[in-house]
């Protein structure tokens, strides 16, 4: 056991403990590690160093952020950002498995903390080298400012894992934890690669597997809801559309991948399109496409194939016409010169480029998230838990399932 970990609890004994696991980890390339530590004060205003954990549903993400500028004008350079991925394991089920998701993270979390303190130690890439340097990553863990962890929404027993694992390691190394809202992460993720101001005022639409939300927005700490999904959120209905289509877990990338090929033949129900509100509701979408499916039954061979695209390429679109004519309308109704694009489902290309092109046309601004910083990562909770550790707005570090904005 390493020297430095000797006295830690369950969770993080497994850090030290623990034999290597075999992991799929996409990476975020190296920027370089300011080395000095930032002592508590108005000094966060001016640098932060943050380690954040996110585990709210089937993904393990850890990351590390040097962030500046404060609240006025945040800035974050990204020096590793790790997302162990799932998909594998819940594919054959169809969907997320809470408590196979919560096994996956306890054996992940331990694996992914060393690889970033071996690679920030040794100044590198987090996916090289097979040495570890308990001194230097203990050196690394005395520079940290802030460690951040995912409280919600989620998944309530994997959301556990996480608070666990980041509480056990700020209480040893007595650092400051702050507790991250991830659909805030979402909302605050274009940061990541936006480095110029924004403007304000901004409408942001927030789009993932669980949630569907509007936002008007007077600057990045002052914001208003203005809508959300009355039944599925957009996510949702992409996944259970995939199903219904046969397709594999996780759904909407496979309907996005069908829908390239099809063509929009099929004139599906665009719900609440016309009503006078900024609400959403997904649910008659997907029945409809379960209805339609009933009544014209599948051909056999190719054809099917290409009537599955013409479906997947239909629904999609219907989706996407009503996401992006709220947006809009709300955009110019409240005189937003901004339009920003956040969560899961704003990795979908063809919603990106949609709301690009009409944003453009109504003269505001677009701002998105670069692809890697669209699905659930850490690195969008440590953006988070900057803004919201200098405006002083704590979140219980406990797993909260049901957490919203």
């Amino acid at each position: 056991m390493n020297a430095f970990l000797a006295r830690e609890g369950p969770a993080l004994r497994s850090f030290s403990e623990g034999g290597p696991h075999r992991l799929t980890v996409r990476t975020t390339p190296f920027h370089g590690v300011n080395r000095g530590s930032i002592p508590l004060g108005a000094a966060y205003t001016t640098f932060m160093k943050i380690l954040a954990f996110e585990t709210s549903c089937d993904e393990t993400a850890l990351a590390l952020l040097e962030a500046t500028g404060g609240l006025k004008s945040p800035k974050f350079k990204v020096v590793e950002n790790l997302v162990s991925t799932q998909i594998n394991i819940h594919r054959p089920f169809g969907g997320v498995v809470p408590n196979l998701a919560k096994r996956e993270h306890l054996k992940n979390l331990p694996v992914l903390l060393k690889r970033i303190l071996n690679s920030s130690a040794k100044g590198g890439s987090a996916s090289g080298g097979k040495s570890y340097l308990p001194r230097r990553q203990a050196g690394i863990l005395n520079s940290v400012d802030l460690v951040a962890v995912t409280v919600g929404p989620g998944l309530e027993p994997a959301l556990w894992t996480g608070v666990v694992f980041a509480k056990e390691l700020a209480k040893k190394y007595k650092k400051p934890l702050i507790g991250g809202n991830h659909l805030e992460g979402h909302l605050y993720s274009f940061l990541l690669s936006h480095k110029k101001p924004v403007k304000f005022p901004a409408i942001g639409l927030i789009v993932s597997g669980g949630h569907t939300i509007l936002l008007n927005m007077e600057s990045l700490t002052s914001w208003k809801k203005i809508g959300e999904t009355r039944d599925d959120a957009v996510g949702e209905a992409f996944d259970k559309v995939a199903r219904i289509l046969g397709l594999p877990y996780p759904g909407g990338p496979e309907v996005e991948k069908l829908a390239k090929s099809g063509k929009v033949t099929i004139d599906f129900p665009r719900p609440m399109l016309t009503h006078k509100n900024y609400d959403f509701s997904f649910s008659g979408l997907k029945t409809s496409v379960l209805y339609f499916l009933r009544d014209n039954p599948l051909p056999t061979g190719r054809q099917a194939k290409a009537k599955k695209a013409d479906i997947a390429a239909s629904f999609q679109q219907a989706a996407i016409d009503v996401l992006v004519k709220k947006t809009i309308n709300a955009a110019q109704s409240f005189g937003a010169k901004t339009i920003i694009l956040g969560g899961g489902v704003a990795a979908n290309k063809a919603l990106r480029d949609t709301l690009k092109k009409e944003a453009k046309r109504v003269r505001k601004e677009f701002l998105v998230p670069k692809s890697e910083f669209n699905t659930d990562n850490a690195a969008m909770i440590a953006a988070a838990s900057y803004i919201n550790f200098l405006k002083k707005k704590k979140y219980k570090i406990t797993a909260q399932a049901n957490l919203n904005m």
